[in-house]
This record gives C-alpha cells, structure tokens and sequence, in this order.
C-alpha cells in the first residue's frame, strides 16, 4: 500500500505514540478512539493499521516500553553502589526523579494496567515485578548485614514503593 503524502514511517510511529500517550493521560485508554488518535497525528484513521495492529497493542507497547526505560535507567543509577544503605539512597533517589520526570507514562503504567489484555497484563506485572525485585533485593541486603530491621520483606517492599509514588503525585519542586 502506498504511503500518503507527507507520512514518513518512523516518524509517524513515534508522533503516533506522542499522541496515543498523550490522549490516554488527558482522557483514559477507553475514552481514547483511534479515529481520534489518527486525527491527531493527522493521517486517515485506516492508516493507523500501517503502525499499530490494535489500540490494546498501542497501549502493551507504551506501558512495556516506559518499564523497559525504568529499569534500565534504574540499573544505571545502581551502577557502583556499594552497600544497601547507598543502594537505598540511590534507589529512592531514583525513583522519585524519574516519576517527577514522566509522569503521564508512569500514570499510564499505573492506572490503565485495568485496560490491559491479560496475557498483556501477566508481561506488565512481570516487569513491574522485576522492579520491586530490584529494592527487595537491596533491603535483603541491608537485613543480612545488618544495616536494616525488617521484619517482611516484601511488605516493606510494596510500603516503600507506594510511599515514593504516592510522594510525586503531590509534591511539586
């Protein structure tokens, strides 16, 4: 099929995510219509099939791709740490800048989770999964050398991650 004048495949792929991230922040997965979306990136709605297979694609890809992103920037801000007290330090470091930063794709990542498939949603959690491994990890560490108390891991885990996230939804630099 030929392409339409002015479009240009990478680069109407990566304005067809800008947009398809944007309107799912401003109005929700469900609310978001591809008709919608192709009018924002201003290509005919039949074209969007030349991108994406599906709107449930669009939005596996965006979620995967943003927890993709967090922990490999996690690993760098990791990289040379020595102990789980400058881990920790650099992991709640971490965190807090990097949900200030992308908020809309860590809202995403959060609240459209409900809009996923669920073979999608099993890959989400399972990364998702692989992030709250790392801190486990770290608090593990500190438990061993005795640098921390704590008495369950995970749910100091899961206490610690949701007091970082629920801190950049209202804090404002």
């Amino acid at each position: 099929m030929a392409r339409t004048i002015g479009s240009h495949g990478p680069k109407t792929m990566e304005a067809i995510r800008r947009a398809g991230l944007r309107l799912i922040f401003e109005h929700g997965y469900e609310a978001m219509s591809l008709r919608q979306l192709a009018s924002e990136v201003g290509i005919q709605a039949g074209s969007l099939y030349n991108h994406i297979a599906t709107k449930q694609d669009l939005l596996f890809d965006l979620v995967q791709d943003h927890i993709n992103e967090l922990l490999r920037q996690l690993d760098l801000a990791l990289e040379g740490k020595d102990g789980p007290l400058e881990k920790l330090r650099a992991f709640v470091a971490f965190h807090v800048l990097y949900h200030m930063t992308k908020k809309r794709e860590v809202f995403i990542a959060n609240s459209e989770l409900r809009s996923l498939e669920p073979k999608n949603y099993d890959a989400i959690v399972a990364l998702r999964g692989a992030y709250e491994q790392r801190l486990a990890e770290i608090l593990s560490e500190g438990v061993s050398e005795g640098a921390f108390e704590v008495s369950d891991i995970q749910v100091a885990t899961f206490a610690i991650l949701a007091l970082l996230t629920g801190l950049c939804t209202w804090y404002r630099p």
